[in-house]
């Protein structure tokens, strides 16, 4: 099947099943090897590339339609996910979409809801589907070109991310069960795009008593190697209820 009629296709039935002029953008982030990513799809008949999103099912409400989405998309079924911000701009699909006849659905106005997720790198499977012909993770340091606004998107999730840092689980979301004090100290580094003193932030994380300090390093390499913690998730919660009173 071609790709209009792929398009016309889901219009059809999108028409039958789902709300119109509501979609829902996530923008999916991942930690992996020091370096914060994005999850990114490609559509069809596109050459920029897109942040994962879909629409309001009748039967679901906004969040349940969001969590569908991203397991859709990863796999993922139980994942941290964040309503950030409403995205309305008039004719911001038409640069990349007004090719398609103006009565498909994809052509239509949309106010999209933005979501942004914490995801387990290692524990995610990118889906392709059939309107789309890639779903890969990128480097935030080294993003493609997007289509419509939805570089707008993931800037407005990273700046929402930056400032929630202090009060939402995003270190224990992004890292894995066991990580290391510098690892930790890279996820802040990335996502507030700056580099922190590594006596005083270690200082600082380990006075909020929020770590399971394990006794065994990782294995492997002639060095030492070094401590292990885990995310005491009660102490961490509660810490996180009040805020940690850092600036950063």
């Amino acid at each position: 099947m071609d790709e209009m009629s792929v398009f016309e296709q889901r219009s059809k039935a999108f028409y039958q099943t789902h709300l119109p002029h509501i979609s829902i953008d996530c923008v999916v982030f991942g930690f992996h090897i020091n370096t914060l990513k994005v999850l990114l799809v490609k559509m069809k008949g596109q050459e920029k590339w897109a942040l994962p999103g879909g629409f309001l099912n009748k039967e679901q409400d906004l969040n349940e339609a969001a969590k569908t989405i991203l397991e859709e998309r990863t796999g993922a079924e139980k994942v941290f996910l964040e309503q950030f911000k409403t995205f309305g701009e008039l004719g911001r699909s038409e640069s990349d979409l007004g090719y398609m006849p103006e009565d498909f659905w994809f052509r239509q106005r949309f106010l999209s809801i933005g979501y942004y997720a914490l995801v387990d790198y290692e524990k995610i499977m990118p889906v392709v589907d059939e309107i789309s012909i890639a779903c890969e993770w990128k480097d935030i340091n080294d993003l493609p070109e997007m289509m419509m606004d939805h570089r707008k998107i993931y800037e407005e999730a990273l700046a929402v991310m930056r400032f929630q840092l202090n009060f939402k689980p995003i270190g224990y979301n992004l890292l894995p069960e066991e990580f290391t004090m510098p690892e930790l100290q890279k996820l802040y580094e990335t996502i507030l795009g700056k580099t922190l003193s590594r006596g005083n932030f270690q200082r600082k994380m380990l006075a909020y008593d929020i770590f399971i300090k394990h006794d065994k390093g990782r294995r492997g390499g002639a060095h030492r190697s070094p401590i292990l913690y885990s995310f005491d998730q009660d102490k961490y919660n509660h810490a996180l209820s009040r805020g940690l009173k850092e600036a950063w």
